[in-house]
């Protein structure tokens, strides 16, 4: 009873962490458990039967992708950084690729073009929200059932008909057969170099799991390649092996900063069989898959890795607790980041998981270990479920503000970004900024009041607001009538932070010059049904922005406020700028016609002058599509401000 309740004590009393201060030396600060400043907060989502995404066969591109922004919405609205997506489930591709033909999960037909990319989409719209994409590649499997017939005819595995076996129903590639290895390796590489991935992903599945009564069939395989090892066994964990290495290898030659994970079955070996093992009595993953997932750590081929401890707290043969405390004592001094598997498909399903805060208990016990540095959840569709209030409960005691991923390796920070504007407005307080150098994300943090700058406001998340890629943010969340002061930092693709911003306060609502700002999708807004809308630019103001074709008529877009009283405003605008974009937009304010070449300059407020504007609810800016010259008009942000 005793050590219980030193352990509940040590979870609900604060830590104390040092932190960077500005100049040289370290700060202690006293941060909360309950909201961690880096945590990596990821799902899994799986295509293999279809079994996320998408949700069945034969779906339009576009039904396809309302649903994938759908688990990324979902992603974000529990405050995850990561989404881990099966594009390679069954020796097939969610891209175009040269070595494999397209996913039979896509279309109903393995071969089928979908009409677009969907590994391009995917990873665009991840990192719109500034999730983390992680390809996940299954490496050997080829099919769910044993007829090669049913491949299309131009599949690899029936072109090479050598390369495969058959076992317990379904169909493998041979792990032991070296220009498999190379093929595989290749497929996977040609995703690495095509597409912005932040990970490659392998799951448990290597060799096929034992089937009772069958053998793997690839005696030809070891007595042609097994030269020099003693038994078939030794020679299996092999294949594995260099697999593993020389995908850590490929992967960090062309691209160093992707990372590269496997989410092994959660049992290494037992102690029983091995002093090294876990005090367990499950299927030893060493020994029954030839997965040496220990000795992947141990050599640094991995950057992080994810065992499935998909067992309750408390399990007779692999207990949660047992297992977490393994892996870390297993991951500690290496250098390999910790983020334990968990299975939020068996919350409300199974009998021993009928507490709604089983998964929440999983993360509060992981705080007893350092090198617990997040998790990833089984499956998508089952944190949707949220069966018991289970993921309703976990992200309530854990998940309540956001995260930044944690950092990996070492790296010198980008320098401080630099605040230029932060203005309320109807929808809240509209924030922009610049940054000199090489930056991936920004996260934005806000404090009551205008308070002197303190280090531990940054020590965790309670002050973190959101983390983006665009040089903007409106703060929705800022009540009127309170004043807050504002920091932005800067973070590079493997999630180093710089020093923050030096702080801008905004007043409350009665203090200051009247300014405001309207964004596209505030309610002062209003285009027709003609105006289509896009997030495809990364210079944008806020989450999208509207654009349209010219012709010869106004169509305009209008952005309405309340001005307090009549006299001198200056209007700015902003806008993402593209090469394609019309180099005269025509811009209407008090009566008079504004051109702007959108084709540079965006990203940023631009001046379009000073205009003598009457008080009342108006129409204080519009973007007409009236213009002869060619390219899109686009309408984002107007901010207006009393001289």
């Amino acid at each position: 009873m005793k050590t219980g309740l030193a352990a509940l004590l040590l979870l609900l009393t604060a830590l104390v962490v040092p932190v960077p201060a500005a100049a040289s030396g370290t700060v202690a600060c006293a941060t909360d458990p309950a909201t961690p400043k880096r945590q990596m907060r990821a799902m899994w989502v799986s295509s293999v039967a279809n079994i996320d995404w998408p949700s069945r066969t034969g779906l339009t591109a576009q039904a396809q992708q309302a649903e994938f922004r759908a688990w990324l919405d979902l992603a974000v609205r529990r405050n995850m950084n990561a989404v881990v997506v099966q594009v390679r489930p069954t020796a097939d591709a969610f891209w175009p690729s040269p070595h494999e033909p397209w996913s039979q999960w896509l279309t109903g037909t393995q071969g089928g073009d979908p009409g677009y990319d969907p590994l391009a989409f995917m990873v665009a719209e991840a990192h719109a929200r500034d999730l983390e994409f992680h390809a996940w590649f299954n490496p050997y499997r080829i099919a769910n059932h044993d007829d090669p017939s049913r491949l299309v005819a131009t599949h690899p595995a029936r072109k090479n008909p050598g390369w495969r076996f058959a076992y317990g129903g379904k169909l493998y590639y041979n792990p032991g057969i070296p220009a498999v290895r190379a093929f595989i390796e290749d497929a996977v590489m040609d995703a690495v170099t095509r597409y912005d991935l932040d990970g490659v992903h392998l799951d448990d599945y290597f060799y096929p799991y034992p089937v009772s009564g069958q053998s793997i069939p690839d005696s030809a395989a070891y007595a042609q390649y097994g030269g020099g090892f003693a038994n078939v066994h030794d020679w299996r964990r092999a294949n594995v092996d260099k697999l593993v290495q020389e995908l850590d290898q490929r992967i960090h030659t062309a691209k160093a900063w992707v990372k590269f994970g496997i989410s092994p079955f959660g049992i290494w070996r037992n102690a029983a069989t091995d002093p090294l093992g876990s005090a367990t009595s499950g299927l030893q993953s060493y020994d029954a898959i030839y997965a040496d997932s220990r000795k992947w750590v141990k050599q640094g081929w991995v950057d992080y890795i994810t065992p499935q401890i998909y067992w309750h707290i408390g399990h007779s043969a692999a207990d949660y607790k047992t297992l977490t405390a393994w892996w870390a004592g297993v991951v500690r001094g290496t250098g390999v980041q910790l983020f334990p598997g968990q299975a939020a498909y068996r919350a409300g399903v199974d009998a021993d998981w009928q507490s709604a805060g089983e998964l929440s208990d999983h993360l509060t016990y992981n705080r007893q270990h350092p090198e617990v540095l997040g998790d990833v959840f089984f499956s998508a569709k089952d944190v949707k479920a949220d069966r018991l209030g289970s993921v309703t409960k976990l992200a309530a005691a854990h998940y309540s503000r956001p995260a930044l991923v944690p950092p990996y390796g070492t790296a010198s920070a980008p320098p401080a970004p630099t605040i230029t504007s932060a203005t309320r407005g109807t929808g809240g307080v509209a924030l922009a900024w610049q940054q000199g150098g090489a930056t991936t994300s920004y996260a934005v943090y806000r404090v009551d009041g205008a308070p002197a700058t303190d280090p531990c406001f940054f020590a965790d998340a309670r002050n973190l607001l959101k983390t983006t890629r665009t040089t903007s943010y409106t703060d929705a969340t800022a009540v009127a009538g309170r004043a807050y002061t504002y920091y932005v930092t800067a973070t590079d693709r493997l999630h180093h932070e710089s020093q923050p911003s030096a702080g801008k306060a905004v007043g409350g609502s009665g203090g200051g010059p009247f300014s405001v700002v309207i964004d596209n999708r505030d309610a002062g807004f209003a285009a027709s049904s003609s105006w289509g809308t896009s997030a495809f630019s990364g210079q944008r103001h806020g989450a999208d922005y509207r654009f349209a074709t010219p012709l010869a008529a106004s169509d305009p877009a209008w952005f309405r406020t309340d001005l307090p009283e009549t006299g001198s405003y200056r209007v700015e605008v902003w806008y993402p700028a593209d090469p394609g974009y019309n180099s005269a937009t025509p811009f209407l304010v008090g009566g008079q016609v504004v051109t702007v070449d959108q084709r540079s300059g965006g990203g940023q407020w631009r001046v379009l002058g000073t205009f003598t504007l009457q008080a009342g609810p108006a129409d204080v800016a519009g973007v007409s599509r009236w213009t002869s010259t060619t390219g899109y008009v686009v309408a984002d942000a107007v901010r207006v401000t009393k001289l």
